[in-house]
This record gives C-alpha cells, structure tokens and sequence, in this order.
C-alpha cells in the first residue's frame, strides 16, 4: 500500500503542477511547473515498477480527488500565493517564488569559482537571512502580543459598558467581567493551540517527506531546487551548481529544500502550548484594565475610571503600533481610541434597550 500511496501522490502533485503552469501567467513560473510536473511523473513511474514487480494491480489512470480539485479551484480564484501552505502541504515543491528571496537569490557562482569559496558565500548570505528572519520574527511576536492585548481590551470593555449600560450593579459588572476575560483567554489560547498545533503537524510532516526524498532522489530533489532557482532569476548553470553543492551536505540540505521547495522555516516550528500560553495572557493582560475599579469595592467612580483606564490604553496601543505602520503615533493611537469608543458607546446603548425592555 505504500507504494500505491506514493504513486498516487506523485500523480496528484503531476496534475496540480500542469493546472498551476496552465494558471501561472509568469513565463518563468509556468517553465518551472511544468518541468515539475514531468519530474513528478517520472517518481511516479518508479513506484509503478515497484507495484509491478509485487504483483500490485495498477490504475489505468489517475483521477484527481476533491481535495486537488478544491485546492486548484480556490487557486484559479484566490492565486496561488494566497494558497500556498496548502499547496505545500499537498506536496507542491517551488513555494518560495511567492515569498521573499531566502537562500540563493542574488548568488551568482563564477566558473573559476571554487566549491569551497561557493559554500562559504552560501553560508554568509544565509546567515544575513537568519538575521533578518530573527528581526522579523521578534517583531511578528511583539505585534501579535500587542493585538492580543487589544482584543481583550476592547471585548472585555464592550462587555462591562453593555452590562453597565442596562443598569446591573457592582457585583454583576465585576462577575461579568471576570467571566468575560476567563471566556475570550481560554478561547484565544484553545484557538491558537489548535491553530498551531495543525500548522506544525503539517510542517513535520512535509519536513519527513523531505528527508526520505533526499535520501531516496538526491539527485531528482537537486534537479527540481536548480528548477526554482531558476525561477527566480538565477542561470540554469549557476543554479544547478548550487542545488547539487547544497543536496551535497545533508544536514543543510534539508533546511535549504524546507525553505526552498516548501517556502517554510524549520526554525519556526513555534510551539503549541507556548502559543497558547501567549495568546491567553495577552488577551487577560487587555481584558483586566477596565475591570480593575471594581476589584476595590463599590464605588459610584468605578465606571468613569474604567472609562478613562480604557481610553488611556486604547490610545496606548494605537500609539505602539505605528511603530509596524510608520505612521503619527498620535494619529494611531487616536483612531484606536475613536474605535473602542464607538464599540463601547454601542454595547452601552443596546444594553440600556435591552435593560429598559426586561
């Protein structure tokens, strides 16, 4: 059954790389999809044999399944850079024409260029890569920590104000606010689990298949790199020397196919349970500012300092991402400010119909 399975899978990556060449409007693109898809025949070829010589019945043909057609049909409407994690996790290598230049792109390798000299020059440009990533990243997570906070703000603070708003007391803001941030934390920090739980075992295993096809094709994997390399920009003898100098170390191998083939980096497998402990805290830490009056007894204030808590840290936040945006940090973190307001004088007014009508 495994070799059937492979055949069937190398048969379904032949069919989805002619539909993208038949989608792909890049000249250079559409060359490399269908020289995929030749290669893809040819692996499924080797399977065959296999089913032949153990007596395996093969099929007269292959018939694409509902997920091959779903994936090309969302691709036809969307683009494949839209689409390209499923495309990757249907085994569909060349991903990382869609995304920035990482390993190889801008490397140009000279005839009188030593094997030496070219790996050392490989391994500069990745390192600058792994540089750049690292800033990236810190910045993705301070960003996704801000927004975090940020929508336990804003819930949280519609949630009291709506509360508020049809007259309930001390006792049943707080209890609702406590519910309030417990409910949107554990929904955040499940949802970022699972999120990413299927995003890593989706990676781990495009990451498997890689490794068993390096060792299986070595020279079919350094073929279809120099074919991606050639897609973006490099000369077919230029790329083919770097593909078999990086197929040439197994343990950077993998990580150049990843990243090359896959469009994905090995190194931001991030963890599940991290995600979600970061999601969830980030949420509670947004969540508990306009709650905090009421953990200090009944006090007619309570709503005028959570009101003046909320907008403070609304403009806060606003003001914290213009440092992603580049734009005024007053201008940002006045328009945040406007949009709490509205989504707080909202929920206040709904409450107040619903609190007069009970």
């Amino acid at each position: 059954m495994e070799a059937m399975d492979s055949w069937k899978e190398e048969k379904r990556s032949a069919y989805l790389y002619r539909a993208l060449a038949d989608i792909e409007t890049n000249p250079v693109h559409k060359k490399m999809f269908l020289s995929l898809s030749v290669m893809a025949d040819k692996q499924a070829d080797i399977w065959e044999q296999q089913m032949k010589a153990a007596q395996v019945t093969v099929p007269s043909a292959y018939r694409p399944d509902l997920r091959a057609r779903m994936v090309i049909g969302l691709v036809q409407c969307f683009g494949a850079r839209t689409l390209r994690a499923a495309l990757a996790a249907m085994k569909i290598r060349g991903m990382s024409i869609y995304q920035t230049p990482h390993l190889g792109e801008g490397i140009t390798i000279a005839d009188n260029t030593s094997h030496q000299t070219a790996v050392n020059r490989i391994g500069t440009d990745k390192e600058a890569i792994e540089q750049k990533h690292g800033m990236i990243r810190s910045g993705n997570n301070i960003r996704a920590a801000v927004f975090g906070i940020n929508d336990g703000l804003v819930s949280n603070a519609s949630l009291i104000f709506g509360v508020a708003g049809a007259g309930a007391g001390h006792s049943i803001i707080l209890l609702t606010g406590v519910a309030g941030l417990l409910a949107g934390a554990c929904s955040m920090g499940a949802g970022e689990y699972v999120s990413v739980r299927s995003q890593r075992e989706m990676l781990e295993y495009q990451l498997e298949l890689e490794r068993s096809e390096l060792e299986l094709y070595p020279e079919e994997e350094a073929a279809e790199l120099a074919l991606i390399y050639q897609a973006r920009g490099l000369p077919q003898k230029e790329a083919e020397t770097m593909a078999h100098l990086l197929i040439q170390n197994p343990d950077k191998a993998l990580d150049t196919l990843a990243r090359e083939e896959l469009g994905i980096n090995p190194q931001e497998l991030m963890s599940p349970w991290g995600a979600a402990i970061s999601s969830f805290v980030s949420f509670a830490c947004g969540a508990i500012i306009p709650l905090l009056p009421y953990f200090f007894g009944e006090n007619s204030l309570n709503m005028r300092i959570t009101i003046v808590l909320t907008g403070a840290a609304l403009f806060s936040v606003g003001a914290i991402l213009s440092l992603f945006t580049q734009r005024s940090a007053v201008w940002s973190g006045f328009r945040m400010l406007m949009i709490g307001a509205g989504a707080g004088i909202l929920t206040y007014l709904i409450g107040h119909v619903i609190g007069i009508s009970i």
